[in-house]
């Protein structure tokens, strides 16, 4: 039986290993960017999809309901607040450990990270019977959150402040920053399209995300949901 005070998990890099079954990944400003993010996004979907299939018609005056309001306010106020958190996040990545700048670049010039992604791919794939345990996140989970998280959110906020400066207006500084999406797409309807498809991208990545963290608590017996909380990933014996 393995002693549970020598388990060897590799670090963000596959490159090494630590022995001790408790390990500070998450730091304080991590994690509460995560949950107020997640909540951001859940308004954000919910109320993205009402934008782009209406309720049906309220009976009566127009003048005497504003539900499209306070959807169309609850989304756009939501939109800000992911902006920011981006931001803030950005900033921690510079400022934090080096977990915390995970998922904001995939090392495809190590070799080492290939062969540790082909194996997390036949991990989940239940090809593997054992699974590697990692101090942050394993390179299949890093280039998810890289692909499906960084660069779809970035995508999001610049599409979506692109949109709303149509409502603002020229002189505005959403059309002064934004504004050039529209040279890409002069259309604006088009850019409604890429925003809304990328809604469902990012639905996507939120089930295989859910997916994967009680997967993973459960089969590789480390600590994955909890960590989000706490910010420490306990390593379990029996694995």
């Amino acid at each position: 039986m393995t002693d549970i005070s020598r388990i060897d998990v590799a670090d963000s890099h596959g490159e090494r290993v630590v022995s001790q079954p408790t390990v500070y990944v998450y730091e304080a400003p991590v994690r509460l960017w995560h949950w107020v993010n997640a909540l951001a996004i859940l308004v954000l979907i919910v109320t993205g999809y009402l934008i782009g299939s209406p309720l049906p018609t309220v009976a009566g005056e127009a003048s005497q309901h504003f539900v499209m309001g306070y959807i169309r306010f609850a989304h756009f106020t939501a939109g800000q607040i992911m902006a920011v958190g981006f931001l803030l996040r950005g900033y921690w990545a510079f400022m934090g450990n080096e977990h915390s700048r995970q998922i904001y670049y995939v090392p495809v010039w190590r070799a080492s990270f290939w062969k540790e992604l082909a194996h997390e791919i036949r991990w989940y794939a239940f090809l593997e019977k054992a699974p590697k345990k990692y101090v942050g996140h394993n390179p299949l989970a890093q280039t998810a959150m890289f692909a499906m998280y960084t660069l779809m959110s970035a995508f999001m906020i610049v599409t979506g402040f692109a949109l709303y400066s149509e409502g603002e207006g020229a002189d505005s500084w959403e059309a002064k920053l934004f504004g050039w999406v529209f040279y890409i797409w002069p259309n604006s309807q088009e850019v409604h399209t890429w925003h809304h498809l990328g809604m469902y991208v990012i639905v996507t990545f939120i089930i295989i995300h859910i997916y994967a963290a009680v997967r993973e608590d459960i089969m590789s017996r480390q600590s994955i949901i909890s960590s989000m909380i706490s910010g420490e990933r306990h390593f379990k014996d029996g694995a």
